[in-house]
């Protein structure tokens, strides 16, 4: 079958241009193959990296058709069938199939498909992701763990650094200090860690301002392109959890954000927004700043009619309340 692949090429410092390579291909030939083929044959100029070809050292990482991924893992025919299922019936047609090939987003292009990755290693080492035992005595032999300790290590363990989460991390694009899916990812393993003596400093660390976990926008994106099932928002999620386990409200806005919710669903079964206000931006009235910032929004909502006056809880309350109190029951 004849492949149009379609390459965003660019050189450092330039703007990108579109160049176009008609190819006979197999479904079963993975986009790796292709772009090989390409290079061999075609435009030996064309720059992307790759190592393994066997989804293991997360090298060869590109957007394909707009979505990150490992040329070396998407073939032919499973992306052509994405496509197809994605694709309104108007835009599918007898043409020739087009495969568009892109380089990682939230990196600067050094050439064509290959990012300079310096910020997605500094935002790594940033959250130290490496196993500190400097507050035990060492053993004679080895620092032991439990198959269940270990076990805790094995989803984020299989992370290959390919930087297909930072890539798509909408967190990111917007924050450039947010250290991004992959790095807390790691930083969750550290966490976990039955060896690991920097439990506590690590999470003051992960929970600092928008750099750490409260950054995370939850927007799914790194979970869905993730092709080793890392699921790096899952593991930000647990550090936000032990975080939760270990603060009061009163520690900072981002954790009132979070226990205040709980609570105010817990306590009319949907969010009452006078009060989810007051007590996460204002501090239950501790913060005269916070609360002079929600006078204008409050005024201008006053004028239009959309403010709350009156707040009647949901008729699913008491189940509400129950699901709520089963799954701490559950985690306490």
């Amino acid at each position: 079958m004849e492949v149009l692949f379609k390459v965003i090429r660019q050189q450092q410092n330039s703007s990108p241009v579109v160049q176009t390579y008609l190819l006979e291909a197999e479904p079963g030939n993975t986009i790796l193959d292709c772009l090989n083929r390409i290079k061999w044959e075609q435009d030996g100029t064309l720059a992307f990296r790759k190592n393994c070809r066997n989804t293991i050292c997360g090298s060869c990482g590109m957007r394909i058709n707009g979505r990150s991924a490992l040329a070396c893992k998407e073939n032919i025919g499973s992306e052509l069938a994405r496509l197809q299922q994605i694709s309104s019936p108007k835009t599918q047609s007898n043409t020739i199939p087009e495969i568009t090939v892109a380089p990682l987003g939230n990196m600067p292009v050094i050439k064509d498909l290959v990012v300079d990755m310096s910020s997605f290693w500094n935002n790594l080492e940033a959250v130290a992701p490496y196993v500190s035992t400097a507050a035990r005595q060492v053993p004679e032999r080895e620092f032991l763990q439990t198959p269940l300790e270990r076990s805790l290590l094995d989803q984020t363990g299989n992370c290959i650094m390919c930087g297909a989460c930072y890539s798509e991390c909408n967190a990111r694009e917007v924050n450039s200090d947010f250290v991004g899916p992959h790095a807390l990812a790691k930083a969750y393993r550290m966490v976990a860690d039955s060896r690991d003596r920097e439990t506590e400093n690590r999470l003051e660390n992960y929970n600092e301002g928008t750099k750490g976990v409260w950054g995370c926008t939850r927007c799914f994106y790194c979970d869905s392109v993730c092709p080793m099932e890392v699921a790096p928002l899952e593991q930000i999620t647990k550090i936000k959890q032990e975080i939760l386990d270990r603060k009061q409200a009163s520690d900072g806005r981002s954790i009132r954000h979070r226990k205040v919710l709980i609570d105010l669903v817990k306590e009319g079964g949907w969010i009452d927004e006078r009060q989810f206000g007051l007590q996460v931006v204002g501090n239950y009235f501790r913060d005269l700043k916070g609360l002079l910032s929600l006078a204008p929004l409050g005024l201008r909502m006053l004028v239009r009619g959309k403010f709350p006056l009156s707040f009647e809880p949901s008729q699913g309350t008491q189940q509400v309340r129950s699901l709520i109190e089963s799954i701490q029951k559950i985690e306490s």
